[in-house]
């Protein structure tokens, strides 16, 4: 069952989830809520007016939050969710055999119930990789093909050796990708003196069907896509408060880890603008955070079952940069008896990574 909240109710439960945003929260919930009153309405026998689909284009740098941004939504809507990789699409030699995947996917997640996979959402991601890498001629028979499936059609589908009829008219579609040329093909149509003060993120939410046409993709794939959701490259603040505030932040993720062993862990203030400091440099956006964190809590992570009687440790700036272990806090000494005050443990000389800056040199 659907859970259908109001547009406002949607965006609410998305900033439990992800942080900043706001723009594409409120129009992918727009998007969301038409589309699933829309599928009411049809269900409902209300066939004078035909309310078309409105399927929905993503589009901002790698680790903007597309991703996290449409699995929350489906699981706030308790829809079934599905992703597939434009990447596979076009390596592939069968298109169709690939576009069959996707929906043998949704079937998966629904038990084989084909009515609960009709109401599902399928994400595809990169899919400006369809016109970048590849020759046009390719990208342009590639989006030909998926056009009746992302419209809505009678699929025939192959699953568990049987053929299934499955209606994609009510499966809602978002794509997503970096489009990293195409500010600059906006930048073009709309003069680059009247776009220079504006960002990558200001300028491509001006985008319109032509840009996307000399980006590559063909109008009648663009048309399938009405809803433009533009996202933006996170700041370092914005890395920060991702680091700590949604419901499943990585810093909650490994707390819950550690308390499997008994173990609490505390990122110090200092530790936190650390991380989001170095997460900024990598240019990969949120993923940048476990990149940095991933780092240094890997040899946390390996040491922690072999101590005794540790309580709790304390990341710092130090631990996060790799010069210095984490403050150890045991209930009992090493001797067994007395209470040992949280005491830092000495920093090492040298930095625990190796040369290539990936994992723990042997004295850590």
């Amino acid at each position: 069952m659907i859970n259908l909240y109001t547009p406002a109710e949607i965006v609410g439960k998305l900033d439990e989830y992800v942080i900043g945003q706001d723009d594409a929260k409120r129009v992918l919930a727009v998007a969301v809520y038409n589309h699933y009153k829309r599928v009411q309405f049809a269900q409902s026998g209300g066939n004078d007016v035909e309310v078309k689909k409105s399927n929905i284009m993503m589009l901002g740098p790698t680790g903007s939050g597309k991703t996290l941004l449409v699995t929350s939504l489906a699981k706030i809507l308790n829809t079934t969710f599905v992703t597939a990789d434009a990447t596979a699409i076009v390596a592939s030699d069968n298109i169709s055999e690939e576009l069959n995947k996707m929906l043998v996917k949704l079937l998966d997640k629904t038990n084989g119930d084909v009515h609960a996979a009709e109401m599902g959402i399928v994400f595809l991601d990169e899919i400006d990789k369809l016109v970048t890498g590849i020759n046009r001629t390719k990208g342009e028979s590639i989006q030909q093909i998926m056009l009746k499936i992302v419209e809505g059609t009678i699929a025939d589908v192959s699953y568990k050796g049987q053929s299934v009829k499955m209606d994609t008219n009510n499966i809602l579609f978002i794509c997503g990708g970096a489009f990293v040329d195409l500010p600059g093909i906006i930048r073009t149509r709309l003069g680059e003196r009247d776009t220079i003060l504006l960002s990558d993120f200001e300028v491509q939410k001006q985008v319109v069907a032509d840009d996307f046409a000399v980006f590559g993709m063909i109008p009648e794939f663009c048309g399938r896509f009405p809803m433009v959701v533009v996202l933006q490259a996170l700041s370092q603040a914005a890395l920060k408060e991702a680091l700590v505030k949604p419901r499943n932040s990585l810093i909650s993720q490994y707390e819950k880890m550690l308390e499997v062993e008994n173990v609490q862990i505390e990122f110090s203030p200092e530790s936190i603008d650390q991380i989001a400091l170095m997460a900024e440099k990598l240019q990969t956006g949120a993923r940048g955070l476990r990149t940095v964190c991933e780092r240094f809590m890997t040899r946390i992570m390996f040491d922690i079952p072999n101590e005794q009687n540790l309580k709790k440790i304390v990341i710092t700036p130090e631990v996060v940069m790799g010069t210095a272990k984490p403050i150890y806090h045991y209930s009992v000494s090493q001797a067994g008896s007395e209470l040992t005050p949280l005491v830092a443990l000495k920093p090492r000389e040298t930095s625990p990574y190796n040369e290539e800056g990936g994992s723990y040199g042997k004295g850590y």
